[in-house]
């Protein structure tokens, strides 16, 4: 997760990128200033300090007790992509992340060129991305990011992205009763699906940047409920609140 971010907000700084794999720096997208004068920060801050990880197959058999006692509180677990991965290091990661006690949840990496958003909801929740009302599972989280395998919006338009999102969306609701988690960064998503939407009305926002501040949000959030910040030395993140709001998310 987040592979791609960080390999093109380094190169775009803060511009939009071309449709190409983009270089393997780390990202330090900043704000620009306007005309030359010093911009107000108007940075979100997190309002607690729990603090957790994201984790795929690149990671393999994962020493939860380690990341434990280094103080993480939740982790989310790449289960699927498109429809025809599975995540073969799943069963570890996810119940061993529960068994030392953290809250978790499970994410679907997005290609939107392959199969509807629909279609892709399914799948999902199929192989791991549903939820229960047990307090340790948070709702899914469906990762969208610059395209691994060509063309950066995955050659649809704008348009046609929130659509598949919406059909996401909605899918993911009707089968598990929680609106889905939406990872992302706010270059990327203003650049693919922009305005024009509801969903930060119902989706909880986990953002990407590889900064000391979130920064700007997408359009359409006015607040995160979660923030990547580093892919150092594993993808480590911050919830934007305490950790009762958190036992709150997953219980739904």
């Amino acid at each position: 997760m987040g592979s791609q971010i960080r390999r093109v907000e380094r190169s775009i700084a803060g511009t939009v990128p071309d449709p190409r794999p983009p270089d393997t720096s780390p990202p330090g997208t900043r704000p620009k200033d306007d005309g030359g004068k010093p911009r107000r920060d108007t940075s979100q801050r997190p309002r607690g300090d729990v603090r957790g990880i994201d984790v795929s197959g690149w990671q393999k058999n994962v020493n939860w007790q380690y990341w434990w006692r280094k103080g993480k509180r939740f982790a989310y677990v790449k289960a699927t992509e498109g429809t025809g991965y599975r995540n073969p290091y799943f069963p570890q990661q996810y119940n061993g992340s529960r068994n030392v006690g953290m809250i978790r949840g499970a994410y679907h990496f997005a290609l939107p060129n392959r199969s509807s958003g629909a279609a892709q909801a399914v799948y999902f929740t199929t192989h791991g991305g549903g939820w229960t009302r047990d307090g340790k599972t948070l709702p899914g989280a469906l990762d969208l990011e610059w395209n691994p395998y060509g063309p950066a919006c995955y050659g649809k338009s704008k348009a046609g992205m929130r659509s598949w999102i919406r059909s996401f969306h909605d899918t993911y609701r009707a089968r598990t009763g929680r609106w889905p988690v939406i990872y992302t960064s706010t270059s990327w998503w203003n650049h693919c699906v922009d305005g024009g939407h509801s969903f930060g009305e119902t989706v909880p926002l986990w953002v990407a940047r590889y900064a000391s501040n979130v920064g700007a949000l997408p359009r359409g959030w006015s607040r995160y409920t979660f923030w990547q910040y580093s892919s150092d030395p594993i993808d480590q993140n911050k919830f934007n609140g305490k950790y009762a709001r958190l036992r709150a998310l997953a219980n739904g």
